[in-house]
């Protein structure tokens, strides 16, 4: 499913400017490109300890610490892929 990926890459970067702008943390910048910096490095961060809270979570075995930090990432669980032959012979390639 393609919406999980889409969710969990917008949720964290529209949550990086939401606390950007509405944080208060001091940051007063002139430039675009400097704001949009700090925006995209609080989103990376935001999607960085919400990911790891929720792989914790999935390994302590606690499900609805896993699930709040799935929702804080705009769904609830991680996608999960599926192997196929082509990308195992493509992983395999690549190691030799």
């Amino acid at each position: 499913m393609l919406l999980p990926s889409i969710l969990r890459t917008v949720v964290p970067l529209l949550a990086g400017w939401a606390v950007t702008v509405l944080s208060g943390l001091g940051l007063h910048a002139d430039s675009t490109a400097v704001a949009g910096g700090v925006t995209v490095a609080v989103a990376a961060a935001y999607y960085l300890l919400f990911r790891l809270v929720e792989r914790a979570a999935e390994h302590l075995s606690i499900p609805w610490l896993q699930a709040a930090a799935g929702v804080a990432l705009g769904y609830a669980r991680p996608p999960r892929y599926e192997s196929t032959d082509e990308i195992a012979a493509l992983v395999r390639a690549s190691r030799e």
